[in-house]
């Protein structure tokens, strides 16, 4: 009867996932239009890329494109509201993990440990942002979630299939993938080779992706890294310091209780999570690499020290808050009491609960997390609604930030990031003199390659093209939207003389 009155108790909280993913319906972000995009091309014939005719792989999530453009068909195909496609697809994904968090807390020593977290999951604002943001942040920790269980659980062979299938996701799949792999190539050593089904159920996605990739584009890794790597400009310890303070923040804390908590959390978690994690390792040995993996992917990017946007903080972030919650219930059961894990487990809830706004201050007025912040991308959907009557096919549109702007012109872009556009990134690394934030356009990227129409933040040209004469002299600023977003003054659109 118990058992019973858990399972229903787990499959409201996958409802819950569900229900709190639909309440604030789609705030997209700008980077899951690009791959609006790419799904749009392929479902009209194009292929997967983002300008047509040109064979660029700019986006890191090519499962994530072909799934949305597969669900688009029945829905008015490159015409579907991908928005809302997009919020469903995630929504789902995030069930799915909600469904497989408990199961794995068994696994690892503690189902009641799976089951806070999947209440928090389903409501995390680390969680709900992406999703409703349009990313593919959601699949992939489904994708994760799910090869960590079939792993513990003994199917390989499976394991294998979604392990490949979350590399396709993303490629920091990689990361929970290398501590799996190594995991067994030692059960090689000891006997228990892998069968000739486990090695085709991953190689094979792969191996046709390459295939593909090597034809299509001339190479199977994104473009779109290599333009990230050179095209910002951080300080050396920028990604150590914001992985310290999203690790210390697993609850968001301290939108509660105040920045302060950053400090007790910095000691508080790291320890719980150690003790969990020696506790889930004394229940199941095998269950060394989900242990390993949150470490590993902060000591990555604080190594790679990337310029990290939000959504690349979350993938660990699961696995966590499971073995903190491990921790939380091998001290209730050291002391004999379930009153501290139900204690902890509600205030991780309550403390991830007050991460939600009833009354976000732009874009749809419904309950969302405050995190799911949307303001640059309503300005430049403002802007794009005035381009679409000016721009002629043919005719060229440059930004900075070429989702939105992209998604609703339909116009050729060319990315002054360089992410699908190869010849930007020849003009990077800039001259540190024209950054007045993390990223700057070099003059000469906008001059030698002539865009019709340029769109803009002020800060990414205030020390830059805005100074330089021959830009001056080529292009009129034709309007400009007010916004202090980066400590800029207004978003700026110009137009090449004579163009309007």
């Amino acid at each position: 009867m118990l058992r019973s009155k858990w399972l229903w108790i787990e499959l409201l909280v996958v409802l819950l996932a569900i229900v709190a993913r639909q309440v604030p319906g789609p705030r997209t972000i700008d980077d899951a239009y690009i791959t609006y995009r790419y799904s749009q091309n392929l479902l009209r014939g194009e292929g997967l890329v983002y300008n047509p005719g040109e064979q660029v792989l700019g986006t890191t999530t090519p499962v994530y494109a072909a799934l949305l453009a597969g669900v688009a068909l029945p829905f008015g195909g490159s015409r579907a509201d991908f928005p809302v496609l997009a919020t469903w697809v995630n929504a789902l994904a995030d069930a799915v993990t909600c469904l497989i968090l408990p199961l794995l807390g068994a696994r690892l020593g503690s189902r009641f440990a799976g089951q806070v977290t999947a209440v928090v999951w389903a409501i995390a604002p680390w969680s709900v942002t992406f999703a409703i943001g349009g990313l593919e942040t959601s699949l992939l920790v489904a994708l994760a979630t799910g090869t960590f269980y079939l792993h513990l659980s003994g199917r390989p062979v499976w394991a294998a299939l979604a392990g490949s299938i979350a590399l396709l996701t993303r490629p920091d799949a990689l990361l929970f993938l290398i501590p799996l792999i190594a995991a067994r190539l030692w059960s090689w050593r000891t006997g228990d080779r892998p069968s000739w089904r486990e090695l085709v159920a991953f190689g094979a996605p792969l191996a046709g992706w390459l295939a593909v990739s090597l034809s299509t584009y001339g190479s199977p890794i994104p473009h779109s890294i290599f333009a990230k790597a050179v095209a910002y400009r951080l300080p050396p310890t920028a990604g150590l310091i914001r992985l310290l303070q999203h690790f210390a923040t697993p609850f968001v804390g301290h939108e509660t209780l105040g920045l302060g908590w950053i400090r007790v959390g910095l000691v508080l978690y790291p320890a719980l999570y150690l003790l969990g994690a020696i506790t889930s390792f004394r229940t199941q040995r095998e269950g060394w690499p989900v242990l390993v993996y949150p470490w590993l992917y902060f000591t990555a990017y604080a190594v790679a020290n990337p310029l990290l946007f939000r959504w690349y903080l979350t993938p660990p972030l699961p696995i966590y808050i499971l073995m903190i919650m491990v921790g939380v219930w091998r001290v209730a059961r050291d002391v004999k009491s379930p009153i501290p894990a139900a204690l902890a487990g509600a205030a991780a809830i309550a403390l991830t609960a007050n991460g939600w706004t009833l009354a976000p201050d732009h874009g749809p007025m419904r309950p969302a997390p405050k995190m799911a912040y949307i303001q640059l991308e309503l300005l430049y959907r403002d802007a794009a609604q005035q381009l679409r009557s000016w721009i002629r096919p043919g005719q060229v549109l440059a930004a900075g930030d070429v989702g939105v702007l992209g998604y609703y012109t339909q116009a050729r872009i060319l990315d002054l990031v360089g992410l699908i556009s190869p010849e930007a990134t020849a003009y990077y690394p800039a001259s540190e003199s024209i950054y007045a934030i993390n990223f700057a356009v070099p003059p000469a990227l906008v001059n030698d390659l002539g865009p019709d129409y340029l769109v803009v933040l002020e800060a990414y040209v205030r020390l830059g093209l805005l100074t330089d004469a021959q830009f001056k002299r080529d292009y009129r600023l034709f309007d400009r939207l007010d916004t202090d977003i980066y400590g800029s003054d207004g978003l700026l659109m110009f137009v090449r003389s004579g163009e309007q």
